[in-house]
């Protein structure tokens, strides 16, 4: 059965969920937009598998289609790349009704999506995610952006798609390190504000019952503060410290990897300075090592905090983190940017600053 959730934001728009969808993706789509010509962003690893699959379900639905391919990974989600989709788009006599689609993973997402937004100063775009990751979260929600400067997400937009479709089949050929990538950022949803859908990750739901959970209180998120000034923030839960661990790694590691540590440190710290009760930090920890993501780092707090404190989050000497308040609840959590470096030196031995024996360090 469909699942169809609807983003009410200024344009309202259908997440839909279900098995098989991609091979009626033009069928669906030409009842969200008016053009019938369409550039498909796609990732070059993912191509093989899907992309011809996508051109015929758009070409039998009467879209003209052309093909960019994309180089996947963070060290890809460039302007270079964003210059590449939109060349391939005026190459392509792509006008004012035109269309982009993201076929892939969150990456793909962020460089077709800002693509979208600059294009002929804004066209309508549609996402097509192909991992766990991007379905659960990424996909939704109009935030899109590419690293810039050594810096992650540093140019970006707020620019909504038309529509998602998630089609959790292509889930099966998904590279067992992506499905867990993954993993993390439903662990964060459960985290920020639902010790159900923790019990429901614990307990091995069916990755559907997730990806819906998630958007369902993305959505409710979204609709709320879509352009990131308020609650939605909540999203960033693991984030700060995470995005800070992928500088570190200098981008060679998975997004979801420097989440699920970012969420252990900020868990810690949260049980250190008594934000949260005891328990919060093992529960997560639990979960996040069941899923075979990385629990420790052997950056130290004061590497962490200086790269954090580039974060583009940062207003003045503030920095709002998002801290656990009790099993399944966060809020927001001010600090002063001076006090960051001692609030999560706590942390090491623990969390930062070791290698902790049968789980994966990042």
């Amino acid at each position: 059965m469909m699942e169809r959730i609807v983003v009410n934001t200024g344009v309202p728009y259908e997440v839909l969920l279900e098995n098989g969808l991609l091979e009626h993706a033009g069928e669906l789509t030409a009842g969200a937009v008016a053009g019938r010509k369409a550039v498909i962003a796609c990732d070059g690893l993912i191509a093989p598998q899907y992309l011809n699959t996508v051109r015929a379900a758009f070409g039998h639905a009467g879209f003209e289609t052309s093909a960019c391919l994309l180089y996947g990974g963070e060290k890809g989600k460039t302007l270079a790349a964003v210059e590449q989709l939109t060349t391939a788009a005026a190459e392509a006599d792509l006008g004012h009704d035109g269309l982009f689609v993201a076929l892939g993973g969150g990456v793909t997402g962020d460089i077709t999506g800002l693509a979208a937004s600059l294009y002929m100063r804004g066209i309508d775009w549609v996402q097509l995610p192909t991992t766990l990751l991007a379905m659960a979260d990424a996909a939704a929600g109009g935030k899109t952006a590419v690293n810039a400067a050594g810096e992650k997400n540093l140019i970006g937009a707020f620019h909504q798609p038309r529509l998602v479709l998630c089609d959790p089949d292509v889930l099966k050929t998904l590279p067992l390190q992506l499905m867990d990538e993954g993993m993390a950022e439903i662990i964060k949803y459960g985290a920020i504000g639902s010790a159900e859908l923790l019990d429901s990750i614990r307990n091995g739901a069916q990755p559907e019952t997730l990806i819906t959970a998630c958007i369902r209180m993305k959505a409710a998120i979204v609709e709320q503060d879509e352009h990131d000034r308020g609650q939605r923030r909540l999203l960033n839960f693991g984030h700060t410290f995470g995005h800070a661990l992928e500088r570190l790694n200098d981008f060679a590691i998975y997004h979801g990897e420097g989440v699920a540590v970012g969420m252990l440190i900020a868990a810690f710290a949260a049980e250190q300075h008594g934000l949260c009760p005891a328990g919060v930090y093992e529960d997560l920890r639990l979960l996040v090592k069941a899923n075979h993501l990385p629990a420790c780092t052997r950056f130290t707090a004061a590497d962490i905090a200086r790269t954090a404190l580039r974060d583009k989050k940062r207003v003045g000497d503030v920095l709002t983190l998002i801290m656990p308040t009790a099993r399944g609840r966060c809020e927001l959590f001010p600090i002063a940017t001076g006090d960051l470096e001692g609030f999560i030196a706590c942390c090491d031995g623990t969390v930062t600053g070791c290698a902790e024996e049968k789980t994966r360090e990042i």
